[in-house]
């Protein structure tokens, strides 16, 4: 992958913080806003939910996602269907406190979202990690790409 599209990759896996959030609840797709942040390999991305959000319905194990990051610039001059974006798909997996992998979630999500401490201590949220299976960048016409958990993960080096 070019080096021009490596970074946009970078930018919106780690500088973007909100996402669009595709999941089944009740046998019908809903989507939800949400901020995440990335495992620190990059294979999942995180999410913390109250059990009160429609959304954590469909957060089962096991259960299947699809995360939606892009850009930000609509202005009038540019194309919409320009904006970098990649989509995330795979299989949700919560995370219990006497995991592993919990301690070190929480350290990536608080990390990027310091205000979000609080809620770590609120009995309803959950920790999520959102396993990525695969992965589709599409960089403008006809500059798409296919990506695996490893080309994620290759992010963390330099």
């Amino acid at each position: 992958m070019e080096h021009e599209y490596r970074n946009l990759l970078k930018r919106l896996l780690t500088e973007r913080r909100i996402a669009s959030l595709a999941v089944l609840v009740d046998g019908k797709p809903f989507a939800s806003m949400v901020p995440f942040a990335l495992t620190g390999e990059g294979t999942a991305a995180l999410i913390h939910a109250s059990s009160m959000a429609r959304h954590s319905a469909g957060l089962q194990p096991d259960a299947p996602f699809s995360l939606l990051i892009h850009e930000l610039d609509d202005s009038p001059d540019r194309n919409p269907g320009q904006l970098g974006r990649i989509t995330l798909e795979g299989t949700v997996h919560p995370l219990s406190h006497d995991e592993p992998a919990y301690a070190a979630g929480q350290h990536s999500y608080l990390e990027k979202f310091p205000k979000s401490q609080i809620t770590f201590q609120l009995g309803d949220f959950t920790l999520y990690e959102l396993r990525i299976e695969s992965a589709r960048l599409v960089a403008g016409f006809a500059k798409t790409f296919d990506l695996e958990p490893q080309d994620l993960a290759a992010l963390k080096s330099p």
